[in-house]
């Protein structure tokens, strides 16, 4: 006997698949933070200083200029993608265990662990908080559009509903 595939396993295979090559970028930019430290570091520490802005007096109170903050926010974002990443590991084991709902819920939480750090973290605190949009040396917004739009479409592919077709 032979079974056809349903909507829902194209589905499913397209939120494993989207899950993993999420889990795949994160477990690799974290693994780059942690072995190549200073790299990123120097990144979140220009990014919090604001010194490569357009240091307009109204907004340079924001600025965090000391290192050991600095540092603190760039191990916590470490932290968070090292997190992100096994949480978006498992969920990809689930998805080809197939396991769809546990796998649907996993993967859920790890891709809003994402959105937030990539929307609020990089585009909403860094990008405008910070002004990062103004600096030409030290600007991530693009990538974390980028890794925040793929977030979201993997989000929205993993929430589809269920087809439960029957198959003769």
């Amino acid at each position: 006997m032979t079974t056809t595939p349903t909507r829902h396993t194209g589905l499913a295979l397209a939120a494993g698949v989207l899950t993993g090559i999420l889990a795949l970028y994160i477990a690799l930019v974290a693994f780059g933070n942690i072995t190549d430290f200073g790299t990123n570091q120097q990144f979140v520490r220009h990014v919090l200083a604001m010194d490569t802005t357009f240091k307009d007096d109204s907004l340079m109170w924001r600025a965090i200029t000391s290192t050991a903050l600095q540092d603190t926010a760039y191990v916590l974002i470490i932290a968070w993608e090292t997190l992100s990443a096994l949480v978006l590991i498992w969920g990809t084991y689930l998805w080809a265990r197939r396991r769809g709902d546990l796998a649907r819920r996993v993967s859920t939480y790890g891709l809003l662990m994402l959105l937030l750090l990539f929307g609020a973290g990089f585009i909403g605190i860094g990008g405008e908080w910070f002004s990062m949009w103004q600096s030409k040396a030290w600007n991530g917004l693009e990538a974390a559009t980028r890794i925040f739009t793929l977030s979201g479409i993997a989000l929205i592919v993993n929430q589809l509903p269920r087809q439960r077709d029957d198959v003769s």
